[in-house]
C-alpha cells in the first residue's frame, strides 16, 4: 500500500515530467541528451530525503525483478563510499551533507546508478529531481536556470529562455519533503551513494 508520501512523490514526478517533456519540444535540436551520454553522472551532487527515499524504492523495485543488477548498483554505491569517505563533506557515518561543496577529487566519480557498459541508468525511473531537470532551461521556484553545456551551443540568451518551463508550480516537492523529513526525523542532504547504502 503506498503511503501519502509516495502518492505526492509519484504526482510530483509526473509533473516534473511533463514540464520536462514540454522543455524538450520547446528546445528541439538545441537538447543533445542521449543515452550514453554522460557528463551529467560524474561527480556527486546534494539530494533530497525524498530523492533518497524514491532511489531506494527503486532499487528494491529492481531488486524483485533483476537482482544481479541491483546488486551490481549496490556495490557499486558500496565502492563509491569507500573512496569518497575521506573527502566527503558532511557525516560519512549518516551520509548526511554539511555543504554542497565537494572537492575536486571527486569530479570523476561516476554515479552507482550509472551503467558502465551501456551509459544508462540503473535506476531511470526512480532517478532524483536535479538528474529529471537538467540538460534543459528549468526553473524550480526562484532557482536560477541552469542548463548542460553540451546543449544550446551557440543559442542566445533570449533562445534559451524561449525554452524554459517551470519543473513544480506550485511547490509540491518542498510540501513533501518537509513531511517527509517531520515523520521519518531525517532533515538534510545526502548524496546518491548513500542513500542507497544506508
Amino acid at each position: 500500500m503506498k503511503s501519502a508520501i509516495d502518492s505526492g512523490d509519484a504526482a510530483l514526478i509526473q509533473i516534473v515530467d511533463a514540464a520536462l517533456d514540454q522543455a524538450a519540444q520547446k528546445s528541439g535540436p538545441w537538447l543533445v541528451c542521449r543515452l550514453g551520454c554522460t557528463q551529467c553522472c560524474m561527480g556527486p551532487f546534494a539530494i533530497t530525503q525524498l530523492d533518497a527515499r524514491r532511489l531506494r524504492r527503486g532499487l528494491a523495485e529492481l531488486e524483485s525483478h533483476d537482482r544481479p543488477r541491483a546488486t551490481r548498483v549496490r556495490q557499486r554505491a558500496r565502492q563509491a563510499i569507500a573512496r569518497i569517505s575521506h573527502d566527503f563533506p558532511g557525516d560519512p557515518a549518516t551520509g548526511l551533507l554539511a555543504n554542497n561543496e565537494f572537492p575536486d577529487s571527486m569530479d570523476e566519480e561516476p554515479c552507482p546508478a550509472l551503467d558502465p557498459d551501456t551509459g544508462g541508468c540503473d535506476l531511470y525511473a526512480a532517478r532524483p529531481i536535479t538528474c529529471r531537470t537538467f540538460g534543459p532551461p528549468v526553473r524550480c521556484g526562484e532557482e536560477s536556470v541552469g542548463v548542460c553545456e553540451l546543449c544550446f551551443q551557440g543559442a542566445s540568451d533570449t533562445e534559451i529562455a524561449a525554452c524554459e518551463v517551470e519543473s513544480d508550480p506550485d511547490g509540491l516537492e518542498h510540501r513533501l519533503l518537509e513531511e517527509l523529513e517531520r515523520i521519518a526525523g531525517t532533515r538534510g542532504q545526502t548524496i546518491v551513494a548513500f542513500a542507497l547504502v544506508n
